[in-house]
């Protein structure tokens, strides 16, 4: 899960509710409760085991008030979680609450399965709350109906390099497109990679880096109204660059079989110069010496700055014993969560001010450093769309941009690929 990409994953997902399959693992109760009396909240493993332990921890601490019902916890694995939520929902054994896929909660909203997060962001506009989250972060929960979630905690996909490579090249720190080509060039002559990237099986940080270049310039899947958009200038001036690192052998020739442990390897030992990856790269890596650091986001043929962010949430169900006692709960989660980062066990970056200033989080240097530049740049999967909707769920990590990134990688021609992708996502968005 280093990689982070199946975090947000989220397929298939109407099948399985359509199908109405019971999951006999997600065990009794009904209402959400577990049979307790409790809410059950679901939570995914953010991160290694002493993240659960803490956010078990966090859970069992809450004390309701005014008679409302505690909270009970529950890891659900990535494994298979899609299926899991969707068959327990579908037989009204699932939770009151939970974390998941960053476009989970638009794909039930859209099902009727989620109750709408409106009383509770009001509450947060009148405590102070609400003026704690990044700019942004909440407005992007806010569908025609109402907001279907809460924001937790931001996903980066962020340039770094290594830094003695660079030096070694006799190569600078890119600061624009132009200076990429010449930095990938020296290092390129130097038997390095100026792309570090990968496309394998399973690994979609590869077509993610693909999408912030096309942010990157202006671009993206999406237009404005949320329809697929693929087959324009920016996009393919954006593929036609990448193009151009693969033709000076700034990119692996065998990225397109790179499983996400095959790009960490390649870091480790030091052949990536340079790429697009999550903002773990460097703990993944298990160096502090410096060395990896995070890139300032780069500049644009057009002058644009950009870089890609994906938003996971916590989401309330419809499904639920109290709806007042899931927004108290929630609450409480929210404003205590501060103690995931303090203990530093959640490999994500924050979303609220509060924990951002916190000097455990300041301590990790490249992070605060996302936070400080790439945030304020960055773009959803939906990209010039300034919504997100449910069919997002079935478009990131799909098999069309797996497919995509290799064509790319491999040198394919870029309008052609891009054609094809655009008659492919079409196919699945509805």
């Amino acid at each position: 899960m280093a990689a982070g990409y199946s975090r947000r994953a989220f397929l298939s997902l109407g099948a399985a509710v359509a199908s109405g399959a019971v999951l006999s693992a997600c065990g009794g109760g009904s209402a959400s409760s577990g049979g307790s009396g409790k809410l059950k909240f679901w939570d995914m493993p953010w991160g290694q085991a002493n993240f659960t332990t803490a956010a078990q921890k966090l859970t069992e601490a809450y004390q309701p008030a005014n008679g409302l019902p505690g909270a009970s916890y529950q890891t659900i694995q990535w494994a298979n979680f899609t299926q899991t939520f969707a068959s327990a929902i579908a037989s009204r054994t699932g939770p009151a609450v939970s974390t998941g896929g960053g476009f989970q909660a638009f794909q039930y909203a859209e099902q009727g399965a989620i109750a709408y997060a409106d009383t509770l962001i009001n509450q947060f506009k009148q405590d102070g709350t609400y003026d704690d989250f990044l700019p942004g972060q909440v407005e992007a929960m806010k569908t025609d109906r109402g907001y279907a979630a809460v924001p937790w905690l931001l996903d980066f996909r962020v340039w770094w390099c290594r830094k003695s490579l660079l030096d070694e090249a006799g190569a600078k720190v890119p600061t624009n497109w132009d200076e990429l080509l010449t930095a990938c060039k020296a290092l390129a002559a130097k038997g390095l990679y100026g792309y570090g990237t990968g496309a394998g099986a399973g690994n979609f940080v590869g077509n993610q880096g693909l999408h912030l270049m096309m942010i990157n310039n202006g671009g993206g899947l999406f237009d404005a109204d949320g329809k697929v958009d693929v087959v324009t200038p920016a996009n393919i001036e954006a593929m036609t660059f990448v193009q151009e690192l693969v033709k000076i052998k700034a990119v692996d020739p065998a990225s397109v079989s790179y499983t996400a442990d095959n790009v960490l390897t390649q870091w480790k030992s030091k052949k990536f110069a340079m790429g697009i990856t999550t903002a773990g790269l460097d703990a993944d890596a298990g160096e502090t010496d410096g060395d990896l650091q995070v890139m300032s986001p780069l500049t644009g043929p057009g002058g644009q700055k950009g870089g890609l962010v994906f938003q996971n949430n916590i989401m309330m169900y419809a499904n639920t014993p109290s709806q007042e006692g899931s927004e108290a709960f929630l609450s409480y989660y929210i404003k205590n969560m501060k103690t995931l980062w303090q203990q530093n066990v959640v490999p994500g970056l924050p979303i609220l001010k509060s924990i951002i200033a916190l000097p455990e989080f300041q301590a990790q240097k490249q992070k605060a450093k996302i936070i400080a530049e790439w945030q304020p740049v960055a773009k959803t999967f939906a990209a010039q769309s300034t919504k997100l909707f449910g069919s997002l769920a079935a478009v990131d990590a799909s098999q069309p941009l797996v497919q995509f990134a290799q064509s790319i990688l491999s040198g394919s021609d870029p309008k052609a690929s891009l054609t094809t992708l655009q008659s492919t996502l079409q196919a699945i968005v509805k």
